[in-house]
């Protein structure tokens, strides 16, 4: 039988002689009880009122209804359940959920929600360094990524004695004319250049660029502010940059070997460096050929470019022959301990698990919804993302280290953990969600609600 609807009812066939039938009536139920661990990760790391005191409110007190701090926590805990559009928290400032996150059960007054709506949330996002008239919210670029990296730092319990920083850049495509629009001949579309840092899971930057730089354009005062708050709490720590061939810049490695933070990048390969290792090349050729099985030889040698680079530098070169044809691939780098072969394979190609994180911010998280008009803005759309991302993060190693869902996804982890159905009960002493008998990851829940009991 085909589905037919009203504005009141949805009728959707019989089971046995009975109607089955739905409707939007069901009072104080959310699909997101998973949220409230996301609520109490918040409270562990204490990210929201931190990201809201980077913002400064201009705003008439008597005349304010919801705080910025509200605001911010709406904003991210709704990326967060999967809400990208302003558009959405016109039925989500009703939601019961967040309500909870916002510690805020009613409003002051009587036409308005507990949270606030997609007009108050888009001033939010439209919030400039400083305030106008018409923009009495003003936030600060400089607090805002330097609280990426102090959150961080407070993951870890002690220093590290060495950490891997990952550096990407990535495309973010644009369809209509946003402030920094350029085409992007690589990636085939009009789009900005957005530029990450990544140690492991942990998020330390996600700067908005336009897309007619070079990838490695602004990396050195990146690197440098990230490395200085790294050092002022970790001094003893070792750095290493990893990245791919567009960072094997002069800038950036000169930088690197004047303040004592090493590096290992790719490096792209050109007919001089292909010479250099013409003997492995053929070595590894008659290899396959005699197998039928891909072979590789590495070459360690010292190198430096006719005119770009400034003095000569570690390479070490990967000749291999897969498929009937060369693959030679090349790394610059700093780091004398282990050969050729273990710095390749086991320390370079590992950053492409970094891409992965990015497709999580991307693809989970919407880092790429970046449609306002202006820079700025957008930019502000990046970190809101972001901060989600952190979020969950902090969730998946605060809470889900002893499940399954430990190495999962941001995306997995929202629709296993937090998309849980429960019918909400308000009553004087308590606010009870009765959630999903048949939820199958009741136990996952359990569990992780146990380890952020104790955090």
């Amino acid at each position: 039988m085909p589905t037919e609807c009203s504005a009141e009812r949805f009728d959707f066939g019989l089971v046995g002689r009975r109607e089955v039938v739905g409707s939007f009536d069901g009072g104080a139920i959310t699909s997101d009880a998973g949220a409230l661990l996301l609520g109490t990760t918040d409270r562990a790391i204490g990210l929201v009122d931190r990201l809201a005191a980077c913002f400064t409110d201009y705003r008439k007190p008597e005349l304010i209804e919801h705080r910025v701090a509200t605001l911010v926590g709406q904003r991210v805990f709704g990326i967060a359940l999967g809400y990208e559009d302003l558009n959405d928290h016109d039925e989500l400032r009703r939601d019961p959920v967040m309500a909870v996150l916002a510690g805020k059960l009613e409003a002051g007054r009587a036409n308005c929600a507990p949270v606030a709506g997609k007009s108050t949330l888009n001033r939010l996002e439209l919030s400039r360094e400083t305030a106008t008239r018409y923009h009495k919210i003003a936030h600060d670029p400089t607090a805002i990524e330097g609280l990426f990296v102090t959150l961080f730092l407070e993951a870890n319990k002690t220093p590290p004695d060495e950490i891997i920083l990952d550096i990407d850049a990535t495309d973010d495509p644009l369809h209509g004319h946003q402030e920094g629009r350029f085409f992007h001949g690589y990636y085939d579309c009009y789009c900005y250049l957005p530029l990450y840092v990544f140690c492991g899971r942990h998020l330390l930057a996600a700067k908005l660029r336009p897309a007619n730089i070079d990838a490695a354009a602004g990396t050195v005062e990146e690197m440098a502010r990230i490395v200085a708050q790294i050092r002022a709490r970790w001094p003893h720590t070792r750095i290493i940059l990893r990245a791919d061939s567009g960072f094997a810049r002069d800038a950036l490695m000169g930088w690197c070997e004047v303040n004592a933070v090493d590096y290992i990048f790719g490096l792209a390969r050109n007919a001089r460096l292909k010479d250099t290792i013409a003997a492995e090349l053929g070595e590894a050729q008659q290899e396959s050929q005699q197998t039928g099985k891909p072979a590789r030889r590495f070459k360690d040698f010292t190198w430096s470019t006719l005119k770009s680079w400034s003095r000569e530098r570690r390479v070490i070169a990967k000749a291999e022959w897969t498929r009937g044809e060369e693959n030679p691939r090349f790394i610059v780098t700093t780091l004398t301990k282990g050969d050729g072969r273990y710095l390749y394979e086991d320390i370079y190609c590992a950053r492409g698990e970094m891409e992965n994180r990015i497709k999580e911010c991307q693809i989970d998280l919407f880092a790429d919804r970046t449609s306002t008009a202006t820079m700025a803005a957008n930019q502000l759309r990046l970190w809101f993302a972001s901060m989600a991302y952190v979020l969950i993060e902090g969730t998946r190693r605060l809470a889900l280290q002893a499940t399954d869902l430990a190495d999962a996804t941001c995306g997995t982890i929202r629709r296993k953990l937090f998309k849980i159905g429960a019918l909400v009960t308000i009553s004087v002493r308590r606010i009870k969600f009765a959630m999903a008998s048949g939820c199958p990851y009741k136990a996952v829940f359990a569990t992780a609600h146990r380890a952020l009991d104790t955090t």
